[in-house]
């Protein structure tokens, strides 16, 4: 009667399951990067909104603004500007109060203002602080700056507390990653432990036994990696399908740098995992493995 060849189909399928879990656990891994690009690219959105009003003296000639105005736009600090005249700020007023101030005063008591939106890297409470000086002696023109510090402390307070969550579960989510692709590793390998004695007994080096594990587990490592980029990749495009605006918080190169991330924790997990898994059997007893 003919034997049946049960352990290669045993193997293949369990050099699957594996391949499986390992992309399943990178997916969650590139999840979590995912959320934390988004975070960060929103962060960045939110801190350019952040402005600096600056209120213009009385009788500032439209010369000397366009030339404030293209100094200002030169700043390292300064994202974009734009002009608020007291004329459009007093038809603001009317269309709020239903009344021009100019009716019972006689005047237009309003100021011109140069509105500032800053680079992301300056909306801090420190830098916008050095900001305020440095524009209240820039020039003779202006008045006065103005801008919500409490705004913007509230804003980076809650910024902050964000990435630092995102980073504390991206952390654990590593540890657990690690965890499950070692033991995975570690049960595939269980079953090669008395290969790995018998290679010792006849004089090979470690080095030699380790190598085609490390091999092989490194191509499933790329393997499950690139199931969970493709995996990544259509929630990707699901999301930007049913939520347009999502796709300015994450560009071609965020992708890139997303992909290439998974795939480098695939293949660096799987070595580490495969590296002290197959030592823990090259230091092993042969009556230690009997018990294992």
């Amino acid at each position: 009667m003919k034997k049946k060849t049960l352990a290669p189909i045993s193997f293949t399928n369990s050099k699957i399951t594996a391949t499986v879990s390992i992309a399943l656990v990178l997916f969650l891994l590139g999840l979590i990067l995912l959320i934390y690009f988004f975070a960060n690219n929103f962060s960045t959105q939110v801190k350019e909104t952040l402005t600096v009003d600056i209120v213009l003296k009385d009788g500032t000639k439209q010369e000397q603004i366009k030339t404030l105005r293209a100094d200002l736009n030169g700043q390292p600090f300064t994202k974009e500007t734009f002009f608020h005249s007291k004329e459009e700020a007093v038809l603001e007023l009317k269309e709020e109060l239903g009344q021009s101030p100019e009716e019972f005063l006689g005047f237009n008591p309003l100021p011109d203002v140069i509105v500032v939106r800053l680079n992301a890297a300056y909306a801090s409470p420190d830098s916008l602080a050095v900001v305020k000086k440095n524009l209240e002696g820039y020039s003779a023109d202006i008045k006065t700056t103005e801008y919500r510090e409490d705004l913007l402390q509230t804003v980076n307070n809650n910024l902050k507390h964000l990435c630092m969550g995102l980073l504390i579960l991206a952390a654990v989510l590593m540890c657990i990653s690690y965890v499950l692709i070692n033991n995975t590793i570690r049960l595939m390998i269980h079953a090669k432990r008395f290969l790995i004695h018998t290679m010792q007994l006849v004089g090979a080096k470690k080095s030699f036994i380790m190598k085609p594990f490390v091999v092989s587990n490194s191509k499933s490592g790329i393997v499950a990696a690139v199931l969970a980029c493709g995996m990544l990749y259509a929630m990707i495009s699901y999301t930007i399908g049913e939520l347009p605006d999502m796709a300015a918080l994450l560009d071609t190169e965020l992708m890139l740098i997303l992909f290439l991330c998974v795939l480098l924790l695939g293949v660096l997990i799987s070595c580490i995992a495969t590296f002290f898994a197959v030592n823990k059997y090259l230091n092993a007893d042969v009556d230690e493995l009997y018990n294992m």
